[in-house]
């Protein structure tokens, strides 16, 4: 067996560990919350040791900002997805429809979410990387709309429009955490960015 074989399988398991670890760590924090997890429970979860833990993260910070991004760039990938599905133009109300069905899918990311907000403003570095993925994706749905001007009427400047839909789903989510009523924050949050995509109707 080749020394090549061997580091391939080395780093295939070694990748399936990282996931793994993040995966138990994902459903640990929102089950109890940052500051309540030990390395150990993540550990327990995912069926492995500590020395597996060190060796793919240096601690539980450097974990959790692993999930955070890993989720965050999924976010950002799926709402890009979603509104590159129409044409040139936009079809506002279809196009809000599917941002709405990803954004609120996954309850225990917002409370990881809102965990890691809360990280972040007791640390600005955090805070950074925080409003680093904020903005890649505010600008992802402002050049989908600065693309659509020309096809397709929408109201306003598409920094200020994606500014307001980022706004818009901080708000829902939020009541959404309290209520725990999926079916009613996709009304809510399609209601309020149909509003302000459009004149508030359904034309397009």
């Amino acid at each position: 067996m080749t020394a090549k074989a061997t580091t391939g399988r080395v780093t295939r398991r070694r990748v399936r560990t990282r996931a793994n670890l993040l995966d138990a760590a994902f459903a640990v924090f929102a089950a109890k919350g940052f500051g309540r997890v030990s390395i150990e429970e993540v550990c327990e979860t995912a069926g492995y040791s500590r020395g597996a833990f060190y060796s793919n993260f240096d601690s539980l910070d450097e974990l959790f900002f692993a999930l955070y991004e890993q989720r965050a760039d999924l976010i950002a990938e799926q709402v890009t997805t979603a509104l590159a599905a129409d044409g040139p133009g936009l079809d506002v109300p279809a196009a809000v429809e599917r941002v709405t069905e990803v954004l609120l899918l996954d309850r225990d990311w917002l409370l990881v979410k809102t965990d890691f907000l809360v990280h972040a403003a007791r640390d600005p570095e955090v805070a950074r990387t925080l409003l680093e993925h904020r903005a890649r994706l505010r600008r992802a749905i402002a050049d989908r709309l600065a693309r659509a001007r020309g096809h397709t009427a929408l109201p306003g400047d598409a920094e200020e429009a994606a500014h307001a839909v980022v706004a818009a789903y901080d708000g829902v989510t939020t009541q959404l955490l309290l209520d725990r009523d999926v079916a009613g924050a996709r009304v809510w949050l399609g209601q309020l960015l149909t509003a302000l995509l459009t004149d508030g109707s359904t034309r397009h």
